[in-house]
């Protein structure tokens, strides 16, 4: 089976590695990849929003089997230019992936079909936002309604913070057309734990919980990012929050999506806080998260193909998802000054002491090829991934793993994982 991949970053690079293992696969490609993808499959400079030219690709490769890794060409509609084009595609269509598109659109659904999350108003207009704002208790949670790249996220601690938030949202266009639209959302407390989940538009199965560190500095402090790193399972997810999220969270959003005519098929990733008056769904994504991918699939038993025919042929309900009884932390390397500026360009080296060790893994990010020397080409760089037989030594192992890879820009979080402490 000839089998593509759409997308460049560490979530595409551990599917890669994960579809790699099973038989039936003959030939990977990938667009446009990275330097650590490019060493196990064979990629194509096309850009992801470039659907035109990765159907042409498709069909001139003989791709039997797709899967669109990223949250734009999910919510572009690429996977219906796919199944128009009679390629098998793993992802949710553009009308279901609009779960991820629209932040209002799926705070308007959990509040239509009663799953449980944080009390909120959308707004279309700057003013109608700020004198919203007027009635608020603070801190308060300001998000831009569509795709931020994790980034259109401000948590405001008093009125005046928030009032300049919805101008940068609103007014400035910081994150873009994303904010033509925004949520103010009430402030939840709690530990936050993600789960993702394979759905066939009926049938769900959870994969095994992880935990993301979002803000970019040490002890949760900074600008919001898109990951600087994960951990799992997560130890706050016990049996008594998984039973709740299965009766009020889980199927419920895939019964709610079928419902509305916007049957899911593909990964709902479900962000999580943890409150003291029980589970409440912070976000929900269309796809893989980036980078809890990188601590779930290598803990995955299943043939990862076969579970992603299973979604696209209904048949989900025939699979037993089976996960290693181990651990896994991920560190994201980045280049000094994500998520703001940072240089490319920069050389790497090190990737070779991976060479061999099953239990060390590196993902590549932002990296690219030039003259046959791997160089940064963004701002998450890699993710070293480490997997033991709990969390702590995991943890060790990630963090032995980040001294191998050097580069001059290097930048980490050092207490990654540190919560497992508290547990």
């Amino acid at each position: 089976m000839n089998v593509l991949i759409v997308g460049g970053g560490g979530r595409e690079h551990a599917i890669a590695v994960s579809i790699l293992k099973s038989p039936r696969v003959k030939k990977l490609y990938c667009v446009p990849g990275n330097a650590g993808i490019a060493s196990i499959a064979t990629c194509e400079p096309i850009s992801v929003m470039d659907f035109d030219h990765i159907i042409a690709f498709a069909k001139e490769k003989a791709i039997d089997f797709a899967i669109v890794g990223p949250d734009d060409p999910l919510v572009g509609g690429l996977v219906d230019r796919f199944e128009e084009a009679g390629i098998k595609t793993f992802g949710p269509r553009k009308n279901a992936a609009l779960l991820e598109g629209s932040k209002a659109f799926s705070k308007d659904l959990m509040k239509k079909y009663h799953i449980p999350t944080a009390a909120y108003e959308n707004f279309d207009s700057a003013k109608d936002a700020i004198n919203y704002l007027e009635s608020c208790d603070f801190p308060i949670v300001l998000k831009a309604d569509g795709l931020a790249l994790g980034k259109g996220v401000l948590i405001c601690e008093t009125k005046e913070d928030a009032v300049l938030g919805v101008k940068s949202i609103m007014e400035n266009k910081d994150f873009g057309n994303a904010g033509n639209r925004m949520v103010i959302e009430e402030f939840m407390t709690g530990r936050e734990v993600s789960v993702l989940a394979f759905v066939d538009g009926h049938t769900i199965k959870t994969m095994t919980s992880a935990q993301d560190h979002k803000r970019a500095e040490d002890h949760d402090k900074g600008l919001n990012t898109g990951g600087m790193g994960t951990f799992s399972p997560s130890p706050f997810y016990t049996e008594e929050v998984d039973q709740f999220c299965k009766e009020f969270v889980y199927q419920k959003t895939v019964d709610a999506l079928l419902q509305e005519g916007r049957e899911f098929k593909g990964i709902i990733f479900f962000g999580l806080m943890l409150t003291p008056n029980g589970p409440r769904v912070l976000e929900y994504n269309a796809r893989f998260g980036d980078p809890e991918t990188q601590v779930v699939l290598p803990r995955m038993k299943n043939d990862l193909l076969e579970v992603m025919e299973a979604c696209i042929d209904g048949t989900l309900d025939q699979i037993e998802l089976e996960f290693e009884d181990n651990a896994a932390v991920c560190v994201v390397l980045a280049s000094k000054g994500y998520p703001l500026s940072y240089e490319k360009g920069i050389p790497m080296s090190g990737f070779e002491a991976f060479d061999g060790k099953e239990e060390y893994y590196c993902f590549h990010a932002g990296t690219a090829l030039k003259d046959g020397q791997i160089v940064t080409n963004g701002g998450r760089v890699l993710g070293i991934t480490g997997v033991g037989s709990n969390l702590i030594e995991a943890r060790q192992k990630a963090y032995e793993a980040t001294n191998w890879i050097n580069f001059s820009s290097k930048y980490m979080r050092t207490d990654i994982g540190k919560a497992i402490d508290e547990a």
